[in-house]
This record gives structure tokens, C-alpha cells and sequence, in this order.
């Protein structure tokens, strides 16, 4: 668990670096401070999220029996892709539209 909580950390803080870089640089680009809370919002939400991911999936393959290796790439991809994509659009739709 403290290994989990380390890499929880490193995303979180990953997250809020570059996505309020990233908001801010909406914001000024499309003058929607909307837009960028929902940007930056998204982008701290899946940063925790692959963080977190790419934590116990190995973990859990590699408890299954199966080489982490090789199968957790395509998990964690599929993970970060889907979370992300439903993310963005759920904040996208609550505050924009």
C-alpha cells in the first residue's frame, strides 16, 4: 500500500503540473476559463487515474500468474483511453453545454 499511495502521489502532482499549464494555455487560446477548468480538471483526474493504474495492473497480472511484461500495456492503455475519453466529455457536458 505505501508503494500505491507513492505512485498516487507522483500522478496527482504530475496532474496538477501540467494540467494547469495546459488550462491556462486554453484558456488564453480560446478566452473560455470554462474550457480550461474542464481541461484541467480532466487531465488531474486521468494523471491519478494511469498513476494508479499503472500500479495495480502489473500487480494484479503478475498476482494471476501472468507476465506483467508483457499484458499490462494493453490494460493500462485501454484503462487511461476510456477514463479519460468519458471524463472529458462527462465535465465537458456538465459545464459547457
Amino acid at each position: 500500500m505505501r508503494v500505491v499511495g507513492k505512485k498516487l502521489a507522483v500522478g496527482a502532482l504530475n496532474g496538477v503540473l501540467f494540467s494547469i499549464l495546459v488550462g491556462l494555455i486554453a484558456v488564453f487560446w480560446f478566452s473560455a476559463p470554462s474550457l480550461g477548468f474542464v481541461i484541467t480538471f480532466a487531465m488531474v483526474v486521468n494523471m491519478v487515474v494511469a498513476g494508479l493504474a499503472g500500479n495495480l495492473i502489473p500487480l494484479g497480472l503478475a498476482r494471476a500468474g501472468i507476465d506483467p511484461a508483457v499484458a499490462a500495456t494493453v490494460f493500462l492503455t485501454a484503462v487511461t483511453d476510456v477514463v479519460g475519453f468519458f471524463v472529458f466529455l462527462g465535465l465537458a457536458a456538465l459545464f459547457l453545454l
